[in-house]
């Protein structure tokens, strides 16, 4: 595996992201998925996987705990590009199990409890939907956060056996939304109202002026935690 990553790694240095995206389309044919949580730089992979064959994989973890504006942006992404974003959901059992035990807002509590979430809610649908493919495309970015100033284009994502390929990783955030504007990408509504990251309604807040665009995330915990456990 990790021969196949460097090998991806020198090639992708002299491509762009779409060049990335045909790439790996056709190198790996339907054994490759994007998984979108409807952030702008997800909206972005997913108008360039359009472009290139609209028989792309595309899914969405449905948490239970979603924004209203994001089920919104789903629809009006099926409707935009005629196509459909698959959703997976979590175990019913577990989060009955969770919320029984822990109650209702436990991540709030401690980074335990928030993991356990997020482990229930989904980690577990994730390898779900990696279960069978070859290469996970994610629209992560550098700049996002410090757990990502390290990554590369393409990674061994060990805890799913499955390689990660991230087209994004050194676009800036000006070059994400100059490619929206100029492509008319749908893109979600919270954005427009201080929220750089979308994530869990619990989970995810407004940020002020100069504020990491990270730190509407997990909020109360220090930055270097702030992951869900779906990227490491």
């Amino acid at each position: 595996m990790q021969s196949l990553v460097n090998t991806y790694n020198e090639i992708f240095a002299s491509l762009s992201p779409q060049a990335i995206l045909q790439f790996i389309l056709q190198k790996h044919p339907n054994k490759a998925v994007f998984s979108t949580s409807l952030g702008a730089e997800d909206q972005v992979i997913t108008a360039m996987l359009m472009q290139i064959d609209k028989n792309a994989r595309i899914f969405t973890l449905d948490t239970g705990r979603l924004f209203p504006e994001t089920y919104e942006l789903i629809e009006k992404t099926e409707a935009r590009y005629g196509m459909r974003i698959q959703l997976y959901f979590p175990d019913t059992q577990s989060v009955e199990k969770m919320v029984s035990e822990k109650g209702i807002n436990l991540f709030y509590y401690s980074i335990e409890n928030r993991k356990l979430c997020c482990g229930i809610r989904k980690i577990e649908p994730l390898k779900r939907a990696l279960a069978g493919n070859e290469i996970w495309i994610t629209g992560l970015r550098k700049q996002q956060s410090p757990t990502r100033t390290d990554m590369n284009v393409a990674e061994h994502d060990t805890a799913n056996k499955i390689l990660k390929i991230n087209p994004l990783l050194h676009w800036s955030e000006e070059m994400v939304w100059d490619y929206i504007h100029q492509n008319n990408v749908p893109f979600h509504a919270l954005h427009n109202k201080g929220f750089p990251s979308i994530g869990c309604k619990p989970c995810t807040r407004a940020i002020e002026p100069g504020e990491d665009i990270r730190s509407g995330r997990w909020w109360w915990e220090n930055p270097d935690s702030k992951e869900c456990g779906l990227h490491r």
